[in-house]
This record gives structure tokens, sequence and C-alpha cells, in this order.
């Protein structure tokens, strides 16, 4: 896929995309009735859409803000995915491969929150002298 956006750098919207794909043929096997069907299909899809938004932003707050939303939905998925299991609907080979992805998801989207948290950036403190004072 050819790279048109910053956002479609990142590990973690790749792995995103992935595991949409990957939950498209679960989806398939769960009635539309069934609540965790709906659940399941906003939470992946809200995943993909709050990580370009989060890239997006100018300020490291509405980053953060928007990937943890991110991060949030990814945790989501993890419990539709218990759900399924519960209901049968999921092998356990199923649930574990749609687990490790979204491990890794959410370990990616904790990374961008913590690179771009407001306490990271800032500048040590530094001891200026001016004028005579202190000299060597």
């Amino acid at each position: 896929m050819k790279i048109y956006f910053d956002h479609e750098k990142l590990h973690a919207y790749q792995k995103a995309l992935q595991f949409a794909a990957w939950s498209e043929t679960v989806l398939e096997r769960v009635p539309k009735s069934a609540a965790v069907h709906n659940q399941l299909d906003r939470a992946r899809t809200s995943i993909v859409l709050n990580i370009p938004e989060g890239n997006g932003r100018f300020t490291p707050p509405d980053r953060c803000k928007f990937f943890d939303v991110a991060r949030g939905s990814g945790l989501e998925c993890a419990g539709c995915l218990d759900l399924l299991f519960i209901k049968k609907i999921l092998s356990e080979a199923d649930l574990d491969g749609g687990k490790l992805l979204l491990r890794e998801i959410v370990s990616l989207l904790v990374g961008l929150i913590r690179s771009n948290s407001p306490d990271r950036l800032h500048e040590d403190a530094v001891d200026y002298r001016v004028g005579g004072e202190g000299k060597d």
C-alpha cells in the first residue's frame, strides 16, 4: 500500500488495519443481532480512526487524547473476543491470535502516548550565571 499520510507510517496504525482485516472473518460468524457484533465492529473501527486523528493533532495533549481512545478501544476489542470465546464462536487459537494482535497495538499506543506526554517535553533546569558571579 502506498503511503500518502504520516499516520500510515505508524506501526500502530498498520497493526490496527491488520486487526480490522483479521476481525472481519470473525464478524462474519457472529449474528448481526448479537450486541457483541456491533460492539466489536465499533471498537475496531475506533482504533483505526483515532490513530490518524491523534497523529494529525498539533499539541501533545490532543495527540495523547486520541491515542488513549484508540488504546481503550483495543482493550474493548479484547473483551469482545473473550465474550465470543465464551459463546464458542471463537476457538482458543483464534482468541490467542486476536489478542496477540491487540496486545501489540495497545503496547504501541502506550509508547505513542508516553512519547507525546507533556511531562516528557521539557528541558532540565539549568543554573545560569550572570556577570562576575561564580567565575571559575
